[in-house]
């Protein structure tokens, strides 16, 4: 006679649902910048991801006073501004989406703000940031990717990403002068959708 034990049934364990953060630096609430937004919000949230669309301009956000308290003992920030309440998201989330218009040649100065303000989150030995992904929404006015600079918001990025060891993962960019002239590319909408739904799966 042989005896069978009981079965133990392991449920599988269902992949985590992905959050993202989007951090749109653009004056406009209804511009270019945030229709490629929404577009990208539709396709992740098709798979289920939790997306919240953060509007930089309005927002309390100073720029760094280089006094280095945050870096004594990770004590935080000692600026008690808005960007108290972005940390949190930031740290929460699995992908950061910086959006932003091209402005002279760079991000805008909105997005310019809150990325410098990402200091506090750097230690001695390790980056808060590390592991999480970084993807980047962009509009600008010129047809061409380099005589409009936003090459130099890639390489940015690029650098940023290095060096606190984010992955940089995705970018969708195109020209896009007006308002609404983003609805008339539909090759970038679709690319909008698309990096939504990657972002956006789980896993």
């Amino acid at each position: 006679m042989y005896y069978i034990g009981p079965v133990l049934i392991v449920p599988k364990r269902r992949n985590p649902l992905k959050k993202i953060l989007i951090l749109n630096g653009s004056p406009r609430k209804k511009g270019n910048t945030a229709v490629l937004a929404d577009q990208l919000i539709a396709g992740a949230k098709e798979l289920g991801a939790e997306v919240e669309h953060v509007f930089l301009h309005g927002l309390d956000i100073h720029p760094c006073d280089a006094c280095d308290y945050c870096q004594e003992g990770g004590r935080g920030c000692i600026i008690r501004d808005d960007m108290q309440d972005l940390y949190p998201k930031m740290l929460a989330s699995d992908t950061i989406v910086i959006a932003s218009p091209v402005y002279w040649y760079s991000m805008t100065a909105q997005t310019k703000l809150c990325v410098d303000r990402w200091y506090v989150l750097e230690s001695s030995d390790d980056f808060e940031l590390k592991g999480k992904k970084l993807s980047l929404l962009m509009v600008y006015g010129d047809k061409d990717l380099y005589s409009s600079g936003g090459i130099t918001v890639i390489y940015t990025l690029e650098g940023i990403c290095r060096y606190v060891g984010m992955e940089f993962d995705g970018i969708v960019h195109g020209s896009a002068m007006n308002i609404g002239d983003v609805f008339n590319d539909k090759d970038l909408m679709e690319q909008a959708l698309q990096l939504g739904k990657m972002l956006g799966t789980p896993g």
